[in-house]
């Protein structure tokens, strides 16, 4: 056929109109070789970089585990050391001056123990106790004013159960409700005859050797004398307690007062002195 021939029917076949396309098919549904060659390569690479990237996770999770644990230890650690730090005051048995040692004086005031008190073993205890009240371990606050009234009543309470004149008054005060410090004690416990003698004989002797050579001597012998009436009078205070008798210990604490202000007097004296003062 002529090229003349062939020109007017491929124009004819392009003028015509071609059918409605079909349904559109899904891209890729008849993927060339090439192109899922392609594919599962791609594929291998995602599958590999997940697993790249779920062993970073895990890695990752693992080391952020650790320095979770190990900044809960710390913590820990420092909530323990801050705990330490700041102690908080412990709490004696303050019910009375005696419970306040339960190792001195396990069973408490006479007569359930006896007057006389170690007080080696008191001091010892004391010390002890002070070691761990002191203000001075406490930061400012509450548990530190704490730790001062509690310091403050535990050296009320060692000198007052150190000394024998002290410790009597006070269990006649608060265990018995009989107060011979009170300003009417002069009246309401008047000291006995006999120990009114005593007294009034060593202020006699006192004016006689004020002004004499061997004033200092004399009443070196008078301090000596004293306090053996002191120890005798400890001596009877402490049986009569023990045997639960109020009324004699009354009566001797009574009479130790004046022999303590005799010997203060005594202590007080300088050359010249023609009296002492008596605090009753």
């Amino acid at each position: 056929m002529s090229s003349s021939m062939r020109a007017p029917r491929l124009l004819q076949r392009l003028s015509v109109p071609r059918p409605a396309a079909g349904p559109s098919r899904p891209l890729l549904s008849r993927a060339s070789p090439a192109r899922q060659t392609c594919c599962t390569l791609c594929q291998f690479r995602l599958q590999s970089s997940a697993r790249q990237h779920g062993t970073i996770y895990q890695q990752t999770r693992r080391l952020t585990n650790t320095a979770s644990l190990a900044n809960n230890n710390t913590t820990t650690t420092a909530t323990k050391e801050d705990t330490n730090a700041t102690p908080s005051t412990p709490t004696p048995d303050i019910t009375n001056y005696y419970t306040m040692f339960p190792k001195t004086i396990p069973a408490g005031p006479p007569p359930a123990s006896p007057f006389s008190i170690p007080i080696a073993d008191l001091r010892r205890e004391f010390l002890s106790l002070q070691n761990v009240i002191h203000p001075d371990k406490y930061p400012q606050g509450a548990e530190k004013q704490r730790a001062e009234a509690l310091s403050a009543r535990t050296n009320e309470a060692f000198r007052t159960l150190a000394d024998p004149l002290s410790r009597a008054q006070y269990l006649l005060r608060e265990m018995h409700g009989i107060d011979v410090t009170a300003e009417d004690g002069a009246s309401k416990h008047a000291l006995d005859p006999e120990t009114l003698m005593e007294v009034m004989e060593v202020q006699e002797t006192i004016e006689e050797v004020g002004t004499a050579p061997d004033a200092e001597g004399t009443i070196v012998q008078m301090k000596k004398e004293n306090d053996e009436r002191v120890r005798d009078c400890v001596e009877a205070l402490g049986e009569a307690f023990d045997r639960g008798d109020v009324e004699a210990a009354r009566k001797e604490c009574v009479r130790l007062r004046f022999w303590y202000s005799v010997g203060q007097g005594l202590h007080e004296w300088e050359p010249g002195m023609t009296e002492i003062r008596l605090v009753h």
